[in-house]
Parts: structure tokens; C-alpha cells; sequence
């Protein structure tokens, strides 16, 4: 494997997760700049995904037809241009300034649609042993995007004013497509077998039907779901039960998402190859998805009072933020197993021609619970706040055991070794 190859695709990821996080600070900003609802605010969070949901398996099909190089660097042409656009909204009020953030998120989202093929490129140039392990790469780049879009969002904004995170985001995309332009090879090469030309929906059909493929994809629909339910809470639950006002909770549950971002990166940039080599992929996924129930069922049960002293604050509220830093590093390790194994097994198990076309399958399903999982959290929420927790938790405790029984104990798993190429 070329370094400057990995360390491109690496920084791709990376790339599409700051620009996930780069907006999330500036939301309340939004509202009162551009007159908006908090519904259509939800509608600026929801487009990104929206759009990954629609074009990851476009760009994995595409990049199997023609190859991954062009649409990587379409792709990440597309999001330079949609953080300039993101950038000149950023300065604008009212409602064509909503227009303007929306349009921008919307372009931002098809670019971001790229890891599809982010992940085909991996897979192209690693042997099937090794898959697993450089899937980790992926999600270590998730990981430290998710943590520093945020903080490069409010950075920037207090060196630059409003629009400084839209131009830095857009610097930091044009100088990656410089760069890809410049220094990335083409891993794909499609060859005597022509990679199958499917509609949209047809295509969802016939990765699904295949039923090992299809439960990885439904398996990973279920474990980022539970996710987004935990994600899209958190600062809520802080709140109400550590007795947290705004700006405190605010506070809190940045810092408390960089702890998970930070645990979660390391595993999977260090232990994910050994664990991979000493368990192998099913049972890594299967354990992976109890460690992450059995972390995330108690969180709504941890209770703290702020509101004491500093030394009584000490004594007696420490105990409390422990255990909840005990529970999120768990939820942490948890989630951070399951992705790299997973999409390794997929990729595995895949045709060589039809890499972009299943992964883009299963990025879109991802999506789609990225979309969905923050308004079932919310409805639960607004029930009782541990609603959403205990019903996750058993979601991936069932889905544990089911993996245990359908990828741990079957006889003679199929794996693509026989029809993948060898690393290039």
C-alpha cells in the first residue's frame, strides 16, 4: 500500500466529518440570523445526511464503472465549492440566507457521500486479511473530524468573524483536491467483467438479498441508529439530570463528545488489527454491540448536583461524573468496534466489481439512521428521558446476539477472497 495513497483518503474522511461538525455550533446562531424555526433548522442538520443517504450508492457505483480516482476528486471539488457557498451565507441574513446555508449543506452532504468510495479504495489496495485493520483508518478519521469540526467552528469564528469556518473548510477541501489531484494513483481498473449497471432501488434489492451482506447492513442501520439516539441526547439528559443550565450543558457535552471522539479514535487507529487477528470479525462485531448496550442502559440513571459547593462538589458529585465517564468510555470502545470489522467482513464478502456499489449500500443505510435516529430519540425523550437509552440499548443487545448467532456460528461463512484482487 502507497502511504500518500492512505494518508489521501484519510484526510478525505477526516474532511467530510469537520465539515459534519463545523455547523453544529453554529445552529442557535442560524435561528436568529436567518428567522428560522427550530424545525427548519432541523431541516439544515437533515439535508447533510439526506444527501449522503441518496448519493453514496451513486458515487460507489459510478467509482466500480470508471474507477476511484475521478470521483474522489469530483467529489471533494464538490465540497470545497459548497463550504465557499457555506462561507458567503454565513454573512448573509434573513431568509435568503437560510436558502443559501441550505443549498450549501445540501452540496456538502453529495460530497461527503464520497467515504463510499473512500472505503472501495481501501479495500482495492489491502489484502482481505488486512481489510479490517485499514477500515479502522476510517473510523479513527470520523472520530478526530467529529471533535475538531466543532472546535474549528468556534476557532475560527472568533479569528475570522461569521464566515470564517466556511472558508477555512473550503481551504482545507481545495488543498486536499490539489493534492488527490496531484499525488493519488487509481486503485480500480475495471477489467474483463463489467461492473453491473443498476437503478437506484434495484440496486438496494440486490445487495440486501444477498443474506450475509444484507444483515451486515441491516446490523450497521441498527448500531448507528442507537448512535444518533444517544448523540442527538445527550447535552438533554446532562442537563436534566446534573442540573446543567444552557450554556453549562452547551459546555459540557462538547467536551464530553471529545472525550468519546478521542477513546473512539484510538481504538480504532491501535487494538482494532490485534482484536481482528485474535477474535476475527464476527464475534469482534457481535461482542461490540453488547459492550455498547450494556454501556448505554445506564447512562439516564446517573445523577449529579452541580449546584453544591465547590468541596461538597468534589466529594460527592466526582462519584457521579466517574460513572458517567466510565459508561461513555465503554459506549465509546463499543461503538468504535463495530464499524472497521464490519465494513471490513463486508468488503470481504463482496464481488471485486460490485466494492463502491455494496458499501455505497451500506453508507446509505447509515444515513438513513442518521436521519431517522434523532427523531425517535427525541419522541421517546419527550416520553421519559430514559426511554430512548433502554430502548437503544436493547436494539443492540438483540442485534448482538442475533450477530452471534448468524455470523459467529455459521458454518462456512462465503467470503469474496476467492474473486478479490490482490493489494495493489
Amino acid at each position: 500500500m502507497k502511504k500518500p495513497s492512505l494518508v489521501i483518503i484519510f484526510f478525505t474522511v477526516f474532511i467530510d466529518l469537520i465539515g459534519f461538525g463545523i455547523v453544529l455550533p453554529l445552529l442557535p446562531s442560524y435561528a436568529r440570523s436567518f428567522d428560522a424555526t427550530g424545525f427548519e433548522v432541523g431541516i439544515i442538520m437533515a439535508a447533510y445526511s439526506a444527501m449522503q443517504f441518496l448519493f453514496a450508492p451513486v458515487w460507489g457505483a459510478w467509482s466500480d464503472r470508471i474507477g476511484r480516482r475521478p470521483i474522489l476528486l469530483l467529489s471533494t471539488a464538490c465540497t470545497a465549492i459548497a463550504y465557499g457557498i457555506f462561507a458567503v451565507g454565513s454573512g448573509m441574513t434573513g431568509r435568503v440566507g437560510f436558502w443559501v446555508i441550505l443549498g450549501s449543506r445540501i452540496f456538502a452532504g453529495i460530497g461527503a457521500a464520497n467515504i463510499t468510495v473512500a472505503q472501495a479504495y481501501i479495500a482495492d489496495i489491502t489484502p482481505p486479511a488486512e481489510r479490517s485493520k485499514k477500515m479502522g483508518l476510517i473510523g479513527m478519521a470520523f472520530g478526530l473530524g467529529f471533535i475538531i469540526g466543532p472546535v474549528l467552528a468556534v476557532v475560527s469564528s472568533f479569528a475570522f468573524g461569521v464566515q470564517g469556518p466556511g472558508w477555512v473548510a473550503a481551504s482545507i477541501c481545495a488543498l486536499n483536491f490539489i493534492f488527490a489531484f496531484t499525488k493519488l494513483p487509481e486503485s480500480w481498473q475495471p477489467g474483463a467483467i463489467p461492473a453491473a449497471r443498476r437503478a437506484r432501488f434495484a440496486q438496494y434489492a440486490h445487495t440486501l438479498a444477498q443474506p450475509a451482506i444484507g444483515f451486515l447492513i441491516i446490523t450497521f442501520f441498527l448500531a448507528t441508529f442507537g448512535f444518533t439516539c444517544f448523540e442527538s441526547t445527550l447535552g438533554l439528559l446532562i442537563q436534566r439530570n446534573f442540573h446543567l443550565n444552557e450554556h453549562g450543558a452547551a459546555t459540557t457535552n462538547a467536551a464530553l463528545f471529545a472525550f468519546c471522539g478521542i477513546i473512539g479514535a484510538f481504538v480504532q487507529a491501535g487494538p482494532i488489527g490485534r482484536l481482528v487477528k485474535k477474535l476475527g470479525e464476527p464475534k469482534l462485531i457481535a461482542g461490540s454491540l453488547i459492550v455498547f448496550a450494556v454501556s448505554l442502559a445506564p447512562l439516564p440513571f446517573i445523577h449529579g448536583d452541580t449546584s453544591l459547593t465547590f468541596g461538597g462538589l468534589f466529594a460527592a458529585g466526582a462519584s457521579a461524573w466517574w460513572l458517567l465517564l466510565l459508561a461513555l468510555a465503554g459506549l465509546a470502545i463499543g461503538s468504535g468496534l463495530t464499524r472497521p470489522p464490519l465494513f471490513g467482513l463486508l468488503s470481504n464478502l463482496t464481488h471485486a466489481t460490485e466494492q463502491g456499489a455494496t458499501l455505497g449500500v451500506a453508507q446509505s443505510a447509515g444515513s438513513l439512521a442518521r436521519i431517522f435516529g434523532p427523531l425517535f430519540a427525541g419522541a421517546l425523550f419527550d416520553k421519559h428521558p430514559t426511554w430512548p437509552y433502554l430502548a437503544c440499548a436493547a436494539l443492540a443487545l438483540v442485534t448482538g446476539l442475533i450477530a452471534w448467532q448468524m455470523l459467529v456460528r455459521a458454518k462456512n461463512l462465503p467470503t469474496g477472497e476467492e474473486h478479490a484482487p490482490t493489494a495493489r
